[in-house]
């Protein structure tokens, strides 16, 4: 069985702040089974977009886990406009995501299942 939403991101935020990087809940989406976006801010005007991996990445040693993939920033850290206009449209197509913005120099992203 997979963690609901609401309840990863909070201990991911937790996790976060632990390892002393704010983050913050910029856009709450559905408390059971919304996608999760993390955008890390490295203070610089760039960042990195991690989203949900699609479902080929998925294997049978772990089904229900959350892993994520680089959607923009993958070489380079992306710009600031370029995440936030990422992150509209994914807003348009699906309403309950969350979005969860992560700031920290060291572009630290804490994410333990991140797919390069």
């Amino acid at each position: 069985m997979r963690l609901k939403s609401g309840i990863w991101v909070a201990a991911y935020v937790r996790r976060c702040h632990i390892e002393g990087a704010f983050a913050a809940v910029r856009r709450r989406g559905a408390e059971e089974a919304g996608a999760v976006f993390i955008k890390l801010n490295r203070l610089d005007g760039t960042g990195v977009l991690y989203g949900p991996a699609p479902q080929s990445v998925f294997d049978e040693a772990q089904p229900a886990g959350r892993i994520f993939t680089v959607i923009l920033g993958r070489e380079t850290s992306a710009s600031e406009a370029d995440i936030e206009t990422r992150l509209g449209r994914e807003i348009k197509y699906d309403p309950d995501v969350w979005i969860v913005e992560v700031e920290d120099r060291a572009g630290r992203h804490f994410l333990d299942n991140a797919v390069v």
